[in-house]
């Protein structure tokens, strides 16, 4: 009974255009636990779409057109670098998490970047649209970048930015909580990821953060909320990030660009 409600779900879910596109397994996995604590399937599906627009579909600011944006991210390329840089932010401004970050671009990257040893391989946990940010990045020649989020067309068009900007490496959908990434790199993004988790799963930040398999960490939190207020996020926060790395072997520095709280973590693994 339960494996037949958890199927009703799932496919309810999966009917609506506004989900249709989440991977299935985070939309299998988010419906088991919901249909555990709620009273009626109805109830769970409610829930459960909740949840997903909570951890997704809150971020988006228009509907993709990610067949369109590739076609004008591969003409840019062709008139050069300039070009190419403002169609990337064109389209970063179309998502919350990268518009909040487009004002101070070139100071993120030349920041963070300063305080790590050189990258070859990164990892980019429930990264939105945050590859497109790669050109600012001073990545080594041959970097290659991982990219995972939940979204399955959003996958699809990274890799299409991808092989345009001829960086190696993957886009993939997964639920990243309980199915996190193999790949062992030197560097792993985490941007504004860990309370969109815990939102699903009280444990899911830390869990994700230990999971990781990476030398270094950027881990960043809002000190905004979507709603531009501020309410204290910041020490929250910062407390909060403290608690996660209680009793951790890791080291790590503290800075604040933009709408961002941001720790460059460097883990004794």
């Amino acid at each position: 009974m339960e494996n037949a409600e958890l199927e009703r779900l799932v496919n309810a879910v999966m009917k609506s255009p506004k989900y249709r596109n989440i991977c299935e397994e985070l939309i299998r996995n988010t419906g088991r636990r919901e249909l555990s604590n709620r009273r009626s399937l109805r109830e769970a599906i409610k829930a459960t779409k909740n949840k997903l627009h909570q951890i997704g579909g809150a971020y988006f600011l228009t509907r993709p057109s990610y067949p369109a944006w590739l076609k004008k991210l591969r003409v840019a390329k062709e008139r050069g670098n300039q070009e190419f840089k403002k169609v990337c932010v064109e389209i970063m401004n179309y998502h919350q998490s990268t518009r909040e970050r487009l004002r101070v671009l070139d100071e993120f990257y030349n920041r963070v970047f300063s305080l790590l040893p050189p990258v070859h391989s990164v990892v980019d946990v429930a990264c939105g649209f945050h590859p497109l940010a790669i050109p600012w990045m001073p990545l080594s020649g041959e970097a290659k970048y991982h990219a995972y989020d939940a979204y399955v067309d959003l996958a699809e068009f990274l890799n299409g930015f991808l092989s345009i900007v001829d960086v190696e490496g993957r886009a993939e959908a997964r639920d990243i909580v309980q199915n996190p990434p193999a790949v062992r790199t030197d560097l792993a993004f985490v941007l504004n990821t860990v309370p969109c988790l815990e939102k699903i799963e009280k444990s899911a930040g830390l869990k994700v953060l230990e999971s990781t398999d990476a030398d270094s960490l950027v881990v960043s939190f809002p000190v905004r909320s979507l709603g531009r207020r501020k309410k204290g996020m910041r020490e929250f926060y910062e407390a909060q990030f403290s608690r996660l790395a209680q009793g951790k072997k890791w080291a790590f520095r503290q800075l604040e660009l933009g709408t961002e709280l941001i720790f460059i973590v460097q883990k004794e693994l």
